[in-house]
């Protein structure tokens, strides 16, 4: 009797435990939806954080339905090639420079043109107010959504030959550039030559004297170790370019509304956040950068005027029809 009423005990906590094990099991459920996130920085770069802060934050608020996959280093694509996958719904969610989805949508040439932006307050002023959130409701008129602004600092030109001290200096260097008319049209109204390359081609060609120099960030600059084959520097923040956390228009046609609303919440949150370890991350790259001797020249006020003044025609080509805008964004600074 004894033995008999054990194995009915035994029994009983072998099903009870089965059951709440069988429960536990279906309330994890697997994810409703798992997208592709295409960045093409390196892993601990101030915007592939920010792209993981936001897939966390997606998780998290949709109790594990939404699962984001950041995939960083360009290992879905190039910039360009990732925005074209996204018109058709190849790629879910990614974080572009301005000068690549301002090819598919022409008003963004506004945000950024060159020495638009006294400083990085000015620019956050501007972006973070009207002026921004009209822009990414004109990208959200075309395949993409527009979320939310990341920072990615001021660009400066770099190269193996010589300091820039001047515009004169500027004369016969090869730059490489984004594959960006813009961009191109800029370096070329400083009397250099500008040649598109990719991002991840940048090291290799000047280091074989493809291209004279470049222009990027510090922490680009720095993560990229483009200072062990250029090391002089000129501090010109000729452009402030910003970069936009997109989302494809078929991935979001998927979506409840609940839940798009949702995603926006979390993309500014990130960006936020990434805004943060941006500021950080600039000061070290600098340093870093220093202590491997690069030279590093600032422009004087006189000289940044004349790299100014060298452009004009390029906001003559592409903001003739927007010159009001620009005449806000600069009044902003003003106010």
């Amino acid at each position: 009797m004894k033995k008999r009423r054990i194995l009915i005990l035994f029994a009983a906590v072998v099903l009870s435990a089965g059951f709440f094990l069988y429960h536990r099991l279906r309330s994890v459920r697997a994810p409703e939806f798992v997208l592709s996130y295409a960045e093409n920085q390196t892993e601990d770069y101030p915007t592939t954080l920010g792209a993981k802060k936001f897939a966390e934050l997606v998780e998290r608020e949709s109790s594990g339905r939404i699962k984001i996959l950041v995939q960083a280093e360009g290992e879905l694509g190039a910039e360009s090639g990732v925005i074209a996958q996204m018109q058709y719904g190849g790629i879910d969610f990614a974080r572009v420079s301005l000068s690549q989805l301002a090819e598919y949508i022409p008003e963004l040439n506004v945000l950024q043109m060159p020495y638009l932006y006294s400083d990085s307050d000015h620019m956050w002023k501007v972006l973070d107010g009207r002026i921004g959130s009209d822009f990414l409701e004109k990208v959200s008129k075309s395949e993409l959504i527009g979320l939310s602004w990341y920072d990615a600092g001021a660009r400066n030109f770099y190269n193996s030959k010589k300091p820039i001290t001047c515009l004169e200096d500027m004369a016969g260097m090869r730059i490489r550039v984004q594959e960006s008319e813009v961009m191109v049209d800029m370096v070329e109204a400083l009397g250099a030559t500008a040649l598109p390359i990719p991002y991840a081609d940048v090291y290799s060609t000047l280091e074989r004297g493809t291209v004279d120099g470049a222009e990027n960030n510090w922490p680009s600059y720095e993560a990229m170790n483009h200072y062990e084959v250029a090391k002089y520097y000129t501090v010109d923040e000729h452009n402030r370019v910003p970069e936009m956390q997109i989302c494809s228009k078929h991935t979001w046609n998927k979506l409840s509304e609940d839940d798009r609303q949702m995603i926006l919440e979390c993309a500014k949150e990130s960006a936020l956040y990434e805004r943060k370890l941006w500021k950080e991350r600039e000061a070290d790259s600098k340093e870093i950068a220093l202590k491997q001797g690069v030279e590093v020249v600032e422009l004087s006020a006189a000289e940044k005027k004349r790299f100014q003044e060298a452009v004009m025609g390029v906001y003559e080509k592409y903001c003739a029809d927007y010159m009001d805008v620009i005449e806000q964004i600069i009044e902003e600074n003003n106010e």
